[in-house]
């Protein structure tokens, strides 16, 4: 029998924030840490010329600031879905509780790292 009423369900909006940080650590933090945590150090082996200065005007920039914030949030959205479902997999059913603790982890990160960028501008 169908159901014409289904029960509204807010798993879409975990699996699209888990699927957007999914993407995002797979594609473009291996670049971001690349630049980082290897160019950045060592001064772009004379190639690039990267410096602190132009790094912090990046992130104050309105186009680095969402990048910024995207680079740490969205990775931790797909973390904590996975730390979610993970701890489901393992038979520890914390139930609405643990589901809302991982995602206010990762909004909390979110938070964090908008005020952040905010206070850099």
């Amino acid at each position: 029998m169908i159901n014409y009423s289904p029960k509204r369900s807010d798993e879409p909006i975990w699996w699209g924030l888990f699927g957007a940080g999914g993407v995002w650590f797979a594609m473009i933090t291996p670049v971001t840490v690349l630049v980082m945590g290897i160019l950045l150090p060592l001064h772009g082996f004379g190639l690039v010329d990267i410096s602190y200065d132009k790094v912090y005007a990046f992130v104050s920039s309105p186009i680095g600031g969402g990048f910024t914030v995207l680079s740490l949030s969205l990775p931790m959205w797909h973390a904590m879905h996975r730390v979610h479902h993970g701890l489901h997999d393992l038979q520890i059913h914390l139930g609405s509780v643990g589901k809302y603790a991982c995602y206010l982890a990762a909004a909390l990160v979110t938070v964090l790292a908008t005020v952040w960028v905010i206070q850099l501008s």
